[in-house]
């Protein structure tokens, strides 16, 4: 029965996102054009080169090399393995959702237990700076000072989550056999050259296998960041996003938020940048606002969580500890907002929120310049690289229709 009640509710939601496609096209089609645009000139320029860098560190045993450095950190503080740490930076340098694909690799490749790819994946998920500093910060609030405020609660939020969830399961019979804690050196490239010995293709090959991992990872991104940008503009039209924001009101009324938020904060529970966007214009105290951008970036949005969960998918890696380490990250990232707001952010504008930042904005005129680049350059080389994909895999499928 509980089976035939899914499949009736799916079936249902096809139908009607089906027939609101129908009844507002115009709408469907600027919000899925505005997807595409931040797809192949931020999402897909920006993620390519960590997911292709990624996958030959993982093959040539760099990753294992680091993980036996950094096992006498990362054990005590998140009870993961050193190679978490690797996961960990590339997660907060390259934003979301590359935590979950590199956890997904080092779990097919034995690398982590189920219980410490679940523990890894609730915290190595975070916004890349770029987009905390350039697009939220400078682009939507035009406030670099904000910035920090943005980046410190994010940063320091996600470490708490990671310290919380190593109790996670920690009496998990399953665990893998712990590493040596000592730090040694020659250990860690003595396993650096066993990974790459056993590492059977050749670099042409293991080059093509992550550049066509790379694009299928990041054409399914760009597919739910379509259509939930498409959703969550029909949800607006449509008066849903409306209904469900007056509950948020009451939510918001218990913290002392003002009602104004909670049409913002519903849409970007769906979608992170469209929330930070209504954020930035919803005429909030700047306060209000910061709190609010640090819960829906702690959150991840609706449309980044399924696309952990379809990497997830390839994997024996639960969905739901990752889900409670959003909520969690979501909370303490807010909470530290209230307590930062005054030390990183009024005192960098002289105790007046009107007033321009005392940093100089030259300092952030970087940012603001690789944006432009990656808009101007950036669908050329998605362009390009999807070619580059389509002719190897072409050359792959003849190979194999010639060996037959």
């Amino acid at each position: 029965m509980k089976s035939q009640l899914k499949s009736f509710f799916l079936a249902l939601f096809t139908i009607l996102f089906a027939l609101l496609l129908i009844q507002y096209p115009d709408q469907a089609l600027s919000a899925s054009i505005r997807g595409l645009d931040m797809w192949w000139e931020i999402v897909f320029p920006s993620l390519l080169p960590f997911f292709i860098i990624s996958e030959l560190m993982i093959g040539f045993g760099v990753v294992t090399f680091i993980g036996v450095l950094f096992e006498p950190i990362m054990r005590p503080l998140f009870n993961v393995p050193g190679a978490g740490s690797f996961v960990w930076a590339m997660g907060m340098a390259s934003g979301y959702p590359s935590g979950a694909k590199i956890t997904a690799r080092l779990r097919q490749e034995k690398q982590l237990s189920r219980t410490e790819a679940e523990r890894l994946v609730s915290f190595t998920n975070a916004s890349n700076p770029l987009f905390i500093f350039g697009a939220v910060a400078v682009g939507f609030f035009n406030d670099p000072a904000l910035g920090i405020l943005l980046a410190s609660s994010h940063y320091i939020g996600n470490t708490l989550v990671g310290l919380s969830m190593r109790f996670y399961k920690k009496k998990d019979k399953n665990m893998r056999r712990k590493e040596k804690t000592s730090f040694s050196l020659k250990r860690a490239f003595h396993e650096l050259h066993l990974t790459r010995i056993q590492q059977e293709r050749p670099f042409g090959k293991l080059f093509g296998d992550a550049v066509l991992s790379s694009i299928q990872t990041l054409l399914m991104i760009g597919g739910f960041i379509i259509i939930f940008s498409v959703m969550n503009k029909l949800m607006f039209v449509t008066g849903i996003t409306a209904v469900a924001a007056t509950g948020f009101e009451y939510v918001l009324h218990i913290f002392h938020l003002p009602a104004s938020l909670s049409i913002p904060i519903f849409s970007g529970l769906m979608e992170i940048t469209m929330g930070s966007q209504m954020l930035s214009q919803s005429g909030a105290d700047m306060l209000y606002a910061a709190i609010g951008v640090s819960f829906i970036l702690g959150f991840n949005g609706l449309s980044v969580q399924a696309q952990v969960a379809s990497i997830l998918a390839e994997t024996d890696v639960s969905f739901v500890p990752y889900f409670i380490g959003r909520l969690m990250h979501g909370l303490f990232a807010s909470i530290l907002c209230i307590f930062l707001y005054e030390p990183l952010y009024l005192s960098q504008t002289n105790g007046d929120v009107d007033a321009l930042p005392v940093l100089s904005e030259s300092g952030h005129s970087w940012i603001i310049y690789v944006l432009e680049k990656m808009e101007q350059f950036g669908p050329l080389l998605t362009i390009a690289t999807l070619f580059i994909g389509c002719n190897l895999l072409l050359k792959r499928i003849n190979s194999k229709n010639s060996n037959r």
